[in-house]
């Protein structure tokens, strides 16, 4: 069974919840055009995903999911009202779910939590979740250590239940590649944000479009706190500072109100840029169906080429 059945979507893809970036309005774009629309519920309250939450509602009825990031201080009313909009999918980061998962699931709610790592997706295992979204370390945003080529396989020979590949993805060869390890389907972030759809500044989109293989950076490692972004000045100083051994205090300091200045000013200088390491690889801004459809059809039309490629493996 691939994603896209087991959710009742054309496509078997995930967009990634991006905090103040996957709103209700553009959820609804990603659902709309075959694929999962995720709301970011990352620094709100309640009242304000509810709001998210009823405006996606009013723009689509395929299905859609909220991203909770459980370290949130309001993730109890979170939580019911997640099970009060009955929403059908539930994405859950920075922390244990285990205390919410009989609510979630006697409402109906199909709950994937995102890890990073062989020994978190055991742990989770003992819960009745629907699957696990396995993020490689190539991803924008928090990250992990493992690429996601080493950690999926990994994920999937560990647990019984699916997984979604996450991270350095943006092709329909990447597609194919995670169908491969094993996954039943994809999330994808660094793509949506060259999207028509996509609510950041224009000085943002066209960062990701510029950017090479090598112009992002991960901070916040000696914090326990690793995020990739990309490579301008606050980065610089973030990790000359990271370097002197600086104090939390210090570095949040520096990085307070960062991710605003990115998505809604279009500081590229001063702002902090999420975004995956796969943006080599994207030099278009497009609608969303477009990006969606191209990814799928992209892996089409490749699964002739893989073939032929695996006949010559059996000659040899």
């Amino acid at each position: 069974m691939l994603l896209n059945e087991l959710l009742n979507i054309k496509y078997p893809i995930i967009s990634g919840a991006m905090a103040n970036i996957t709103t209700g309005e553009f959820a609804a774009a990603v659902s709309n055009a075959g694929g999962l629309g995720i709301i970011a519920s990352g620094g709100w309250n309640h009242e304000k995903l509810q709001e998210e939450i009823k405006l996606c509602k009013s723009k689509t009825n395929k299905p859609f999911g909220v991203n909770v990031m459980l370290m949130n201080p309001d993730v109890e009313q979170i939580i019911n009202v997640i099970c009060e909009e009955k929403v059908p999918v539930v994405t859950t980061g920075a922390g244990n779910p285990g205390a919410y998962m009989e609510k979630l699931n006697a409402a109906g709610c199909k709950v994937f939590p995102v890890i990073a790592g062989v020994a978190l997706a055991k742990r989770l295992s003992r819960y009745n979740v629907a699957g696990f979204i396995v993020e490689g370390t190539e991803s924008g945003g928090h990250v992990g250590e493992a690429t996601t080529m080493a950690l999926v396989p990994q994920v999937v020979a560990a647990v019984d239940v699916p997984v979604i590949a996450a991270g350095g993805i943006a092709s329909g060869k990447q597609l194919n590649a995670a169908l491969a390890l094993g996954a039943i389907g994809v999330q994808v972030g660094t793509i949506m944000l060259a999207s028509e759809e996509c609510p950041i500044h224009e000085n943002y989109k066209q960062a990701v479009l510029k950017a090479k293989d090598s112009d992002t950076v991960v901070t916040g490692r000696s914090q326990n706190a690793p995020v990739r972004i990309l490579k301008n000045d606050m980065s610089r100083k973030y990790l000359e500072l990271e370097a002197k051994v600086a104090s939390r205090d210090e570095l949040e300091a520096l990085t307070l109100g960062s991710l605003r200045k990115a998505v809604f000013e279009g500081d590229v200088a001063n702002g902090s840029l999420m975004m995956g390491q796969v943006a080599g690889l994207i030099h278009e801004i497009k609608p969303v169906k477009d990006i969606l459809a191209g990814m799928v059809n992209e892996a089409i039309a490749e699964k002739a080429l893989l073939v032929e490629k695996i006949s010559k493996l059996e000659e040899i």
